[in-house]
């Protein structure tokens, strides 16, 4: 437990009132699948299965639902860190997990298709709720991992982190995580990952934008952390409405998509909290946010 939120602990030094609680997301309370840490509005999960590479199992998939679900309603938590325990920030999903269901009469079918949809469904509310969500990662993110990675709005990567879509090797290929791949590199970059199945470095995700930082070894949760409490400064009315319109107009056309942000941006300067930016700018003093 030390080792999970030493890295938070460290990021946050001078805030105060520090307030930090463990919610076990199993029955297994000494080894839950998630680990959570709370700092005056910053939340760390931590993948907690280092023994099973943090596959997103079941298990996995079902805590991490349960979490961002609670997230989304709490009020009290302003941006998320998602980080891991063990070597790999996670390898995909269980391949024993899933091999064990092609004894039935469909070969699996059935299973394989609600366990991809519950992914899929996982992935896109991670960028439904409103708190900005960080990556740290430290180790090994492959298959549906580095699916996780490129779905998270912002992702810090350690020179040890290595990022791959492997399944071409074991007659798979990736086409879930291609679809977070692919909307976070170039065309040429996610076929080139997809195709050959090799694991690209830290500097190489930096370099063709699947993540946004590279830090020494040790120290991704520390700067996710750093960059979660920036954020958490922010107006979560404001960062929330940013955050849906991103996702929204990224899909459109370009007309549609400036007729959107036109009514975001009107409904924005609305709000009290953008009335109170304005006249804390004019006054030269820090916004008080409420908010609202």
């Amino acid at each position: 437990m030390r080792g999970f939120l030493a890295p938070l602990r460290e990021g946050v030094q001078g805030l105060s009132s520090i307030e930090m609680t463990i919610k076990p997301q199993s029955d297994a309370v000494s080894s839950p699948e998630l680990l959570r840490g709370d700092i005056d509005g910053v939340a760390l999960l931590s993948l907690n299965r280092p023994a099973r590479r943090n596959t997103l199992t079941e298990a996995m998939l079902a805590a991490l639902h349960a979490e961002f679900d609670a997230m989304a309603q709490d009020k009290s938590v302003r941006a998320v860190v998602l980080s891991h325990n063990g070597p790999a920030f996670s390898s995909g999903h269980d391949m024993k997990e899933m091999q064990a269901h092609r004894t039935g009469p469909d070969r699996g079918r059935a299973y394989f298709k609600d366990l991809m949809e519950r992914c899929a469904a996982l992935m896109m509310k991670v960028q439904q709720i409103p708190q900005p969500v960080i990556a740290a990662v430290e180790g090994v993110a492959a298959a549906a991992g580095c699916q996780l990675v490129a779905t998270c709005d912002l992702a810090i990567a350690s020179e040890t982190a290595r990022f791959s879509t492997p399944g071409v090797h074991i007659g798979l290929f990736c086409s879930t995580p291609m679809v977070a791949l692919s909307r976070n590199v170039a065309n040429k970059h996610a076929m080139e990952m997809l195709l050959l199945g090799d694991a690209v470095s830290a500097d190489e995700a930096y370099r063709i934008g699947l993540v946004n930082r590279v830090v020494p070894a040790g120290k991704a949760s520390e700067e996710a952390s750093s960059l979660a409490r920036k954020i958490a400064g922010q107006s979560t009315l404001i960062v929330k409405h940013g955050k849906q319109a991103f996702y929204r107009q990224r899909e459109m056309p370009l007309a549609d998509a400036y007729k959107l942000t036109v009514e975001v941006m009107v409904e924005n300067m609305m709000a009290r909290d953008n009335e109170e930016g304005f006249k804390a700018f004019i006054e030269k003093r820090d916004p008080n946010w409420e908010d609202r």
